[in-house]
């Protein structure tokens, strides 16, 4: 074997998972990237030491496979979850709220769920805010470490993870598991966004 031939095989292990990783994702209705990156990887018969692609590859995939598979639909669906992102925005404005992950960057699905980012004193304060106007929602357990709580309600087309952070957590740029910045947006640029 060539010097040459083990990087290009990593890097065809890596397409090939990070494609089947997205196809999981759409078909089977799995949000965790790492499970999707596992899961794929034993189906095409590669190890655990396998080169996993990163989070940006898959969010590449799944853009691909819902532009083959899904166009129409699918600018529909993403259409209708940043509607009910910037309600929920303009609902919540007391605590700081920006739109994070997928609905955002387009690769939501039918089975995605829309996460909205608040910085509050405290959690109880917008579990209060949600029961004086009759809004039912669960606690699920936070992923990100400096999270106060999570808090997932339903809406009209998907269910809203309310992931609280303290205020001072506003100005710290978030980052995803891979190092990549966590874009985020405040309701006047997800309008932007809408108008286009």
């Amino acid at each position: 074997m060539t010097r040459h031939e083990r990087p290009r095989a990593s890097s065809n292990a890596r397409a090939s998972i990070a494609s089947a990783a997205a196809r999981l994702m759409v078909e089977d209705g799995i949000t965790d990237y790492h499970h999707a990156k596992r899961k794929a990887a034993r189906q095409l018969g590669f190890s655990d030491h396998a080169a996993y692609p990163d989070n940006a590859e898959i969010e590449a995939e799944l853009r691909a496979y819902r532009e083959l598979y899904q166009e129409e639909g699918h600018a529909d669906l993403i259409l209708a979850l940043r509607r009910t992102a910037l309600g929920l925005l303009e609902l919540l404005a007391d605590f700081s709220p920006y739109l994070a992950g997928s609905v955002l960057d387009g690769t939501a699905g039918e089975h995605s769920h829309i996460d909205i980012l608040l910085f509050a004193d405290s959690a109880k304060e917008v579990e209060i805010f949600l029961l004086n106007r009759g809004i039912v929602f669960d606690h699920v357990e936070a992923r990100h470490e400096r999270a106060e709580a999570v808090l997932v309600m339903e809406t009209d087309t998907a269910d809203a993870n309310l992931v609280i952070f303290p205020p001072q957590m506003e100005r710290v740029v978030l980052k995803h598991r891979d190092g990549r910045p966590r874009e985020r947006v405040r309701a006047e640029a997800l309008k932007a966004l809408l108008s286009e």
